[in-house]
């Protein structure tokens, strides 16, 4: 069990294995393709992109994210709220809430322009699961058991700490905006965090992966925003 604790430092270096596998699609089918003279249209290569991270993920953290809204907005009380999290099926707040967040993602690549893209794909996941990193070793656990409690229990600052140098050394190459996406994430991860200990005692593995998917679109929202603001 103390492997999962541990494993939490390389967190980041998945994340930049991920971001590769995002950023490379991103260039071929919005700069790559188009030079050669094949444009692929916009509206495909979004949703090409959007399903990519399921795939490569297995849903993992979507499921987490659908847990996560099923039980904190249940409206129930803390031990019914952890129940329903636990629970495999899937309620109404979490299927809208995802639909949504689907959508969100959907039209943030719409709207970046190609050369933004690539870089916003690339740190998005590394963010994401710097955040989660800094979740299980700043947050108590708020079950007592389960399987992110493994990784609250054994993971201690040192692993924050390399997880934070991984993240700054994939990020700061990156230029301004990515710095900011960063700032920006890191400030909601700990309002998010504080929100849903409050809530429910402590944070959950769904909780983590609902983080970990708030975190990448906030990147790329992020991103977008900042591009209109130069632009």
């Amino acid at each position: 069990m103390e492997d999962f604790g541990r494993s939490v430092k390389t967190f980041p270096l998945v994340g930049a294995v991920l971001g590769v596998c995002y950023a490379l699609p991103a260039y071929a089918l919005y700069i790559w393709l188009p030079s050669l003279g094949w444009e692929v249209p916009r509206h495909l290569a979004s949703v090409l992109l959007l399903l990519l991270p399921l795939l490569l993920t297995g849903g993992l953290h979507a499921d987490g994210f659908m847990d996560t809204m099923d039980g904190v907005f249940s409206g129930r009380s803390k031990e019914r709220k952890l129940e329903i999290m636990k629970d495999s099926r899937v309620g109404a707040n979490g299927v809208t809430a995802f639909v949504l967040l689907l959508l969100l993602n959907w039209a943030i690549l719409l709207d970046m322009p190609p050369f933004w893209l690539v870089p916003a794909l690339f740190v998005m996941p590394v963010i994401g699961r710097c955040m989660m990193a800094a979740a299980i070793t700043c947050f108590p656990y708020a079950r007592p058991e389960g399987m992110g409690k493994a990784f609250a229990q054994y993971a201690g600052k040192k692993s924050l700490w390399l997880a934070l140098f991984i993240t700054v050394m994939c990020v700061v190459p990156w230029g301004p905006l990515a710095c900011i996406a960063f700032l920006v994430s890191a400030g909601f991860t700990i309002c998010f965090a504080r929100y849903i200990t409050g809530v429910l005692g402590g944070l959950t593995g769904d909780v983590y992966g609902a983080l970990t998917l708030l975190n990448e679109v906030l990147v790329l929202l992020v991103f977008l925003i900042g591009v209109q603001r130069m632009g």
